[in-house]
């Protein structure tokens, strides 16, 4: 290890090292042309529901396709991600990996994942060193590429939608718990907004009851006001109310209709996303030329430093407002696929119903609202809202 041998090792390791940036920029390269041609492949032995096949796209696999089809189900009857990982380790449903124990952040992975519709969204991260191989989720980094049916689907983009907004609306709920039954995650207090949960009365004795009351009942500063629901009431008032929804079902069909047109024209929206996109892009245009003008002309940098943080503020707000008019156009499409999903249960619903139906109750209500009188509000996935009654 004298001067000389020091030198070579490293002369070998600089020869190396550009070797080794060689090799990873012509991968890289190789990889984003595949991606801007719209090609791309799968973690076959860790995806569920595809292999790859003959013609090297993805290829539905019905087996386990079944079992991604039953968690986007279970999720849009109310069942947490939680609840469902439980439901499918319990039942001995292997894992995409193959393993017994499924986790929350694998049941939430597939409910948000695009190729699941049939699309794919390519270079979600991406490589930052090509040293030490440190990989970063893409946050406008480098460019990604949507791809729309670029393979066969296994869940349709209309139920895709619906969990999406379901994943969104939760996020924002107070206390949303759920379990087997079927009124976890769908009663709603009307005085503080939390969920009523399930709990069992004199559990060990003949007088055994279950009932259902507001999780933050007692947890607030002021305690809520609303009633306790026994289950049989509960059973009692769905059977009431869809069946009064059903004596009226040719004239509210026939109302939706219309209102499907509605929901189906986004071009105001449409509209208004081109407009904000044309502003943002002249936005953009006088950040850069401020930007250059900086550079290649002398000025009070307090000044351009004003002039800048204006711009950006300006584009953000309205790249904000973009964001908003898509979630209202997303919003008002979802909201047209559960009006479709719900007439199509009344179309197949003949006669009043003589008892509760578990599966019925799943497929129309969106809520039930209780309120302090005992008054309550069934809020069917349309959107229609039908009073009941008063409890006790």
């Amino acid at each position: 290890m004298d001067s000389k041998g020091e030198l070579l090792i490293t002369i070998m390791s600089s020869l190396a090292q550009e070797e080794s940036r060689s090799i990873s920029e012509n991968v890289t390269w190789g990889q984003r042309k595949r991606f801007a041609d719209g090609k791309f492949s799968l973690p076959y032995k860790r995806f569920l529901g595809y292999t790859k096949g003959e013609d090297g796209y993805p290829k539905i696999v019905e087996e386990e396709a079944k079992i991604v089809r039953l968690i986007y189900r279970m999720f849009l009857e109310g069942k947490t991600a939680l609840s469902i990982a439980k439901y499918l380790t319990e039942n001995k449903v292997p894992t995409p990996a193959g393993k017994k124990v499924w986790h929350q952040s694998t049941v939430l992975s597939i409910l948000q994942n695009e190729k699941y519709k049939g699309d794919a969204i390519l270079q979600k991260k991406f490589t930052v060193d090509f040293l030490t191989k440190k990989i970063k989720r893409n946050e406008g980094e480098v460019p990604q590429y949507y791809v729309e049916n670029s393979h066969p689907a296994i869940i349709s983009p209309e139920v895709f939608d619906m969990v999406q907004m379901e994943i969104k609306n939760r996020k924002g709920a107070k206390g949303y718990k759920t379990s087997r039954n079927y009124f976890s995650g769908k009663i709603i207090c009307g005085d503080c907004g939390s969920f009523y949960g399930r709990k069992v009365w004199h559990s060990n004795d003949k007088y055994r009851k279950i009932i259902y009351q507001c999780n933050s009942k007692y947890k607030n500063e002021k305690k809520c006001k609303t009633p306790v629901i026994s289950e049989e009431e509960l059973k009692r008032a769905f059977v009431e109310v869809f069946s009064r929804v059903i004596s009226n079902k040719e004239e509210i069909l026939k109302g939706y209709e219309e209102v499907i047109k509605k929901l189906v024209d986004t071009k105001d929206l449409d509209d208004r996303i081109n407009e904000l996109e044309k502003e943002a892009e002249e936005i953009l245009d006088e950040i850069n030329r401020c930007i250059r003008d900086n550079a290649t002309k002398a000025q009070d940098q307090e000044e351009y430093m004003k002039r800048y943080n204006d711009l950006v503020e300006r584009y953000e707000s309205v790249r904000k407002s973009i964001e908003d008019v898509e979630n209202e156009r997303f919003e008002r499409l979802v909201k047209k696929d559960k009006i479709e999903e719900f007439m199509n249960v009344l179309r197949d619903r003949d006669g009043l119903l003589d008892e509760f139906d578990g599966e019925l109750w799943n497929m129309v209500i969106e809520v039930v609202k209780v309120y302090e009188d005992g008054k309550m509000v069934f809020v069917f996935k349309d959107g229609m809202e039908v009073e009941w009654g008063y409890i006790g």
